[in-house]
């Protein structure tokens, strides 16, 4: 890494617009509206809660879709074998989501919490969800290789459809027996992770195709990345406001009534969420990997997929269980931590040389801001 002068920092900001630049703020309105929202308004998460089909929140599933389909739309699949031959990215990414991260939450989570059950039970339940959602709009914010987080992301989900319900058994059951510790379990199907899949990334990822793919065929690709994609990006973040409003709403009462509970769920998430962000920051730049492909490598590492994550700890333990309590907090932590690592990303992209940064591929997530 090289350094560079504080000028060279000012631009990325510079071509912020005023949505982007107050990112935390909006978020932060967005949380405490949807936390009000749900203590304030009678039956208002009851009413939510029922708008679901097969145990999915269309609500939750709509601010989702919304959020993703801009930043898919973004991608140049044109590229995407450029990420696929890179063993590094793909084997370091692997090595972080499936080894280091559920065994890193299962460690804090008997560290930090040995006397509340429960709360441990649903917090390594969040650590073997890996993220398939939000982490495509923060990599995005963060100016890290689209591409990379596309096929990164794609990775995770197949590996969450075959590895999910098998390394829950492991770390619920297995280990703990091995170590003489309380055992747990957990009550999923393979079925019901690759629904999650196909509804999460599946329906935005081929919408992000196809709009790619018929615009670039009509009006050239100049039209689409320089009059369609500007149209469609904020989008993206007003379908990140949704889902918050709507995921706090939700969950607003059983949070707001136990706050003694929510800060000790927090503890393990902060530590967890600093320590995957900074390891694949600091394996990414150990491996020469660039600004945008370690930004990727650190953002995909530390998200999780507080969907599925929530719906497993719902259907085995109950909708008011601590196991499900512990889902809930998992976005109300990772959301404004994961924002503020975007500032930071931003920060350091200062003292990258970076040789996978291509200067024809133009970036909508700065230029059009």
């Amino acid at each position: 890494m090289g350094k560079t002068s504080a000028s060279s920092r000012q631009p990325v900001v510079d071509k912020m617009s005023t949505l982007d630049r107050f990112l935390p703020v909006w978020i932060g309105i967005a949380m405490a509206a949807g936390l009000l929202l749900g203590r304030w308004v009678q039956g208002l998460d009851t009413g939510l809660d029922k708008v679901q089909v097969d145990g999915i929140s269309l609500p939750i599933a709509l601010g989702l879709l919304v959020m993703m389909y801009p930043v898919l739309a973004k991608v140049r699949y044109d590229r995407l074998d450029t990420v696929t031959a890179d063993r590094k990215l793909l084997v370091s990414s692997l090595v972080l989501n499936w080894v280091l991260g559920p065994a890193l939450m299962f460690a804090l989570a008997w560290l930090l919490l040995p006397d509340l059950p429960e709360y441990r039970t649903g917090l390594i339940i969040v650590g073997l969800a890996r993220c398939i959602a939000m982490v495509i709009i923060w990599n995005d914010l963060a100016c890290g290789d689209r591409e990379a987080a596309a096929v990164l992301v794609a990775l995770n989900s197949l590996f969450q459809v075959v590895m999910f319900a098998a390394l829950g058994w492991f770390y619920l059951s297995v280990l703990p027996g091995w170590l003489g510790l309380e055992q747990a379990s957990i009550s999923t199907s393979p079925w019901q992770i690759a629904e999650s899949v196909l509804i999460f990334l599946g329906i935005p990822l081929a919408a992000g195709f196809l709009s790619r793919r018929w615009g670039e065929r009509a009006k050239g690709r100049q039209w689409y990345e320089s009059t369609f994609l500007p149209k469609v990006s904020p989008w993206a973040l007003y379908g990140l406001l949704f889902t918050i409003v709507v995921l706090f709403a939700l969950q607003g009462e059983q949070i707001a009534s136990r706050p003694a509970d929510v800060v000790r769920i927090a503890v393990p998430l902060l530590a967890y969420f600093a320590i995957m962000w900074g390891g694949g920051y600091l394996l990414g730049a150990a491996l020469g990997m660039g600004y945008q492909r370690t930004t990727t490598l650190a953002f995909t590492a530390a998200g999780n997929n507080f969907e599925l994550a929530i719906a497993v700890a719902i259907a085995t333990y109950g909708p008011l269980s601590g196991q499900a309590l512990a889902g809930v907090v998992g976005p109300l932590i990772e959301v404004p931590v994961l924002v503020a690592l975007v500032y930071v990303s931003l920060f350091l992209r200062t003292r990258f040389r970076d040789s996978t940064e291509s200067p024809d591929v133009p970036r909508e997530v700065e230029d059009a801001r």
